[in-house]
């Protein structure tokens, strides 16, 4: 048990590192430590992160794979499935992007519940469902009232309608 404890230990602190050299923007630094962190101690958290640097490369492919490991590992985490929501809407896959964001919407271990109802007006923006995407928009700024994109997205789509 020793032994687990040293190892979700170091993982942690690997994955510490990686984060702040992903915030440094050395990114091929933060992937070689979110992969050492994932070998020793495989977490969801870990697998997103090393995905959400991936897209910061442009390699949507690969962060779309990664967030699907954070999913089989914990289902509940809700980051996965809002980034892999993300991912598909820059690439303008907005139908398969939908699914993804409405389960991110239901994630039990999620502390941004806005972000997925943002991306989902985003996605319906995009389809040109405006009155869905206004919705959508309405029910991210619910959960956070000071978010700007979800305010600046609302208004003009608003002025768009009248």
């Amino acid at each position: 048990m020793k032994q687990d404890r040293n190892a979700v230990d170091l993982a942690t602190e690997l994955f510490q590192e990686a984060y702040q050299y992903q915030m440094e923007g050395r990114l091929e630094d933060a992937i070689e430590l979110y992969r050492q962190s994932i070998d020793i101690y495989p977490t969801a958290e870990a697998h997103t992160f090393l995905g959400w640097t991936y897209s910061f490369q442009g390699r949507l492919d690969d962060a779309i794979e990664e967030c699907k490991k954070a999913i089989n590992i914990d289902p509940e985490f809700g980051n996965p499935w809002n980034d892999i929501g993300a991912y598909l809407i820059e690439k303008e896959e907005y139908d398969q992007a939908i699914p993804w964001l409405e389960r991110a919407t239901r994630a039990k271990r999620y502390e941004s519940h806005h972000y997925p109802h943002y991306n989902l007006g985003r996605a319906y923006t995009a389809k040109g469902m405006m009155k869905r995407a206004i919705q959508e928009f309405e029910k991210a700024l619910v959960i956070a009232p000071d978010y700007p994109p979800a305010q600046n997205a609302v208004e003009q789509l608003r002025r768009q309608i009248n």
